[in-house]
C-alpha cells in the first residue's frame, strides 16, 4: 500500500479552523517544485505567499494532490495550482499561527538510508 501524506489533511483542517475562527489562511509555496502554477512576478526568492481565504479565492479545491483556485492579481483573474508537496507552511495572517511541513519526505527517507550502521561495543 502506498504511503499517503498527512499534509493535505492538515492543510484542510487548518484552513477550516482558520476560517471558522475569522482568521485569514495563507500558504507559503516553494516555487521550485514541479507543477507549481502561480503568477511569476510575485515570486520572491523562489517562494510565494498566497491568501487562500474563501473571500480571496473562487473555486478553491484542496485535495490530496493539489491546492487550486482562481484569484485576482493586479485585477486579472488567474488560475493557481500548487502541488501539496510544494506547500512549506499554512498560517494565519493575523497571528502567524499554523504549521510547517517537511520540506521533502523523499530526501529525508534517502538520508536515513545513508546513515552508517553503528554497533555499541562494551
Amino acid at each position: 500500500m502506498a504511503k499517503v501524506s498527512v499534509a493535505p489533511y492538515l492543510i484542510r483542517a487548518y484552513h477550516q479552523w482558520m476560517e471558522d475562527s475569522g482568521l485569514t489562511p495563507h500558504i507559503l509555496v516553494d516555487c521550485s517544485k514541479a507543477g507549481v502554477i502561480v503568477p511569476s512576478p510575485y515570486i520572491q526568492q523562489g517562494k510565494i505567499v498566497l491568501n487562500i481565504a474563501s473571500e480571496a479565492t473562487s473555486a478553491l479545491l484542496i485535495n490530496n494532490e493539489t491546492v487550486s483556485f482562481k484569484a485576482r492579481f493586479d485585477g486579472k483573474s488567474q488560475t493557481i495550482s500548487v502541488p501539496t508537496n510544494a506547500i512549506l507552511t499554512i498560517y494565519a495572517g493575523e497571528n502567524g499561527e499554523g504549521m510547517f511541513f517537511e520540506v521533502d519526505a523523499q530526501n529525508t527517507e534517502q538520508s536515513d538510508e545513508k546513515k552508517p550502521n553503528l554497533t555499541l561495543l562494551d
